[in-house]
């Protein structure tokens, strides 16, 4: 297993940061010398990690925000870069399952909503916070990549799959369009974990047949220090079938 690379000095920025993969992530970085700014929704479940990274030695700051709210992200984009020099790390975990649903049947509620966080937050915050990772001398970018999502369709899993399609493809684009700067785009697809959202879309589900979160950190700190940008999209599975 590899050894956390040395990020001290780097500004990371991870979303849907309070529980889940996100969380993990989040803890991960901040343990090796990250200025983590941690972002969710839920004030108290950002400060229990503030104080778990504290604990480890670590730096936060919290963002307590809705990222489809107003527009909260060009807010912070500015707020960020009056503080900080560049941004190094963006990790873009935020998302919903929406609805389990027959595509006739979703609510447009709940399509719209699952459509703003899973796709059009991730282009506003890649919108916006671009001049930052830009001023990296090495940005790395992370997003949260899922099999229903183009590889593998699923009945009812409509509104997340095509979402989820959607922000693949809003990577991969980025990914070509930054190919010869110092920003690395890279995608995780984790499979099945054990978090909220998979006990959400599988109830009946034993969530200890299923990896933890935190096994995903070796390959995120692969992929924070690899040099080749291929492949874009990285399964957690065969990575770890892989390198063990």
């Amino acid at each position: 297993m590899m050894a956390a690379p040395d990020l001290t000095g780097k500004t990371a920025l991870v979303t849907g940061a309070s529980r889940g993969i996100g969380r993990s992530i989040a803890l991960a970085l901040a343990k090796a010398g990250a200025h983590v700014l941690a972002l969710a929704r839920t004030p108290g479940a950002l400060e229990e990690l503030d104080d778990e990274i504290k604990a480890a030695g670590g730096a936060a700051s919290l963002i307590p925000m809705d990222l489809v709210e107003g527009d909260g992200i060009e807010r912070l984009a500015g707020a960020l870069m009056e503080r900080f020099d560049a941004l190094d790390i963006l990790v873009l975990n935020a998302g919903s399952l929406g609805e389990l649903a027959p595509i006739p049947d979703i609510d447009p509620k709940v399509w719209n909503h699952t459509l703003d966080l899973n796709v059009t937050a991730n282009w506003r915050l890649l919108r916006a916070l671009d001049p930052m990772l830009r001023k990296s001398a090495d940005a790395r970018v992370i997003g949260l990549s899922s099999r229903v999502g183009g590889e593998a369709p699923k009945p009812y899993w409509g509104i997340y799959g095509v979402t989820k399609a959607a922000s693949d493809m809003l990577l991969k684009t980025y990914a070509e369009e930054m190919a010869k700067t110092n920003v690395h785009v890279s995608l995780i697809a984790p499979g099945a974990m054990r978090t909220d959202m998979r006990k959400l879309a599988m109830p009946g589900e034993d969530p200890e047949t299923l990896p933890h979160p935190d096994e995903l950190i070796p390959l995120v700190h692969h992929l924070l220090t690899r040099k080749e940008r291929e492949p874009l999209r990285v399964s957690f599975k065969e990575w770890r079938e892989e390198n063990g």
